[in-house]
């Protein structure tokens, strides 16, 4: 079996919450050795964000880490070190110079006082591609400002374009209902991570990557903020409908909502007869994607009107049969007894030294050469940190006991 496209790189992950230990996870999923550096006794802070938890199975169903902590950190090795004393310090350090990478997450400069910032670590190792995560960015008035998800969701625009239209039943503005900010920033850290890897091979040479939340939900405003830059009107709250694409949103039927996505002519055409209105596109006002965006009320109102005479199923059924893109507005528990996403077996179970097992979310990544590997369930706080110091550092058992009687590991 392949080792993984990343098998010879070797992560070091400071990083806690989600944007960070994202790109950490990608890494490992691709064979990268990940080891997630977390502070003794309590660790990354999700750890503690629950309900819900995974249950220990051996301690009589208890508490254990938090479902939050488990969707971002398998694939990694969990090493304890207290780098604020001076013998945690230089382990970390000593991890870093025979490190590929490092992640972080720290407010600016926050590293800085432990020597382990990027101009101290180069020092020791050249060849370092050190990626910092804020929320600001490095430079800029905001740059000294902690950043999160939900902030920067509203500073950077995504919430202005999100919920229901004014004047709408629960009008306002909206978040999306995932971290979508931090997700993003975690696969575009990941995606520099991987340029500099490239470079690095070319040159020899590591170099710095600053990766802001706010730059990140800026630029994946994609069609949203070109619009804007173009007209010089910023686009508003739609609810579900699309600014630039008429009929694409949810609809009423007989037993509750579905998605109409239309992208051409020959596709509303066919709605159109699906829904026994032919006469719809011989219409002046629907007759192309311009005129029905012109005329979206009067457009949405008759398909509506058609669309509540029958079932959710009933309708997808028919709409699938004339190849118009269509679909139900899924809870989890339907998304994952989908038959498409059994079939690309999007969720799956490794094993788990507490819980006997943990569920997990699989990697969207199809690779045919060097496939995702799922090498290990997200690891107890400090499951690894004797094994790390022993085989990667040459310590001493003596030695590691010593810095776990001090709590340094």
């Amino acid at each position: 079996m392949s080792r993984g496209a990343l098998s010879h790189v070797t992560v070091l992950d400071l990083s806690r919450v989600l944007a960070g230990p994202w790109a950490g996870q990608i890494l490992g999923d691709l064979g990268a050795e990940v080891y997630k550096i977390e502070r003794p006794g309590s660790g990354d802070d999700t750890r503690t964000w629950g309900p819900p938890f995974l249950r220990d199975a051996a301690a009589g169903g208890a508490a254990g880490d938090a479902a939050y902590y488990l969707c971002t950190n398998r694939n990694k090795k969990s090493v304890t070190v207290d780098f604020t004393t001076a013998e945690g310090r230089e382990i970390v350090r000593a991890l870093a110079a025979r490190a590929d990478v490092v992640i972080e997450n720290f407010k600016v400069g926050g590293l800085k006082a432990h020597g382990l910032d990027y101009e101290a670590l180069r020092r020791l190792n050249p060849r370092l591609i050190y990626c910092s995560i804020t929320g600001f960015g490095q430079t800029g008035p905001y740059a000294a400002r902690p950043g999160y998800d939900f902030l920067i969701q509203a500073m950077g625009g995504l919430m202005s374009v999100t919920g229901a239209k004014d004047g709408a039943p629960g009008a306002g503005p909206q978040k999306a209902g995932v971290a979508l900010t931090d997700i993003l920033t975690g696969l575009y850290a990941t995606i520099g991570i991987l340029a500099a890897l490239a470079h690095r091979e070319r040159s020899g040479e590591g170099q710095y990557i600053d990766v802001a939340l706010l730059d990140v939900q800026v630029a994946c405003l994609a069609n949203q903020a070109m619009n804007y830059l173009v007209s010089g009107t910023p686009p508003v709250r739609m609810g579900n409908a699309h600014p630039n694409i008429v009929p694409y949103q949810d609809f009423p039927t007989a037993d509750g909502h579905m998605i109409i996505a239309v992208g051409n002519d020959a596709q509303f055409a066919r709605l159109s007869a699906e829904l026994g209105r032919s006469d719809l596109p011989l219409d002046p006002r629907f007759a192309s994607n311009a005129a029905r965006v012109a005329n979206r009320d009067a457009l949405i109102a008759a398909i509506r009107a058609a669309t509540v005479a029958r079932t959710t199923a009933d309708w997808i059924a028919r709409l699938e049969r004339a190849q118009v893109p269509c679909g139900p507005i899924n809870a989890l528990d339907a998304v994952f007894a989908d038959p498409q996403v059994r079939a690309r077996g999007l969720r799956l179970d490794l094993p788990h030294p507490a819980a006997g097992s943990v569920p997990q979310v699989a990697s969207p990544l199809r690779l045919s050469a060097t496939p995702v590997r799922y090498g290990n369930a997200p690891p107890t706080l400090g499951a690894d940190t004797r094994t790390v110091l022993r085989d990667v550092l040459r310590l001493g058992e003596s030695a590691i006991d010593a810095l776990a009687a001090k709590k340094i590991v």
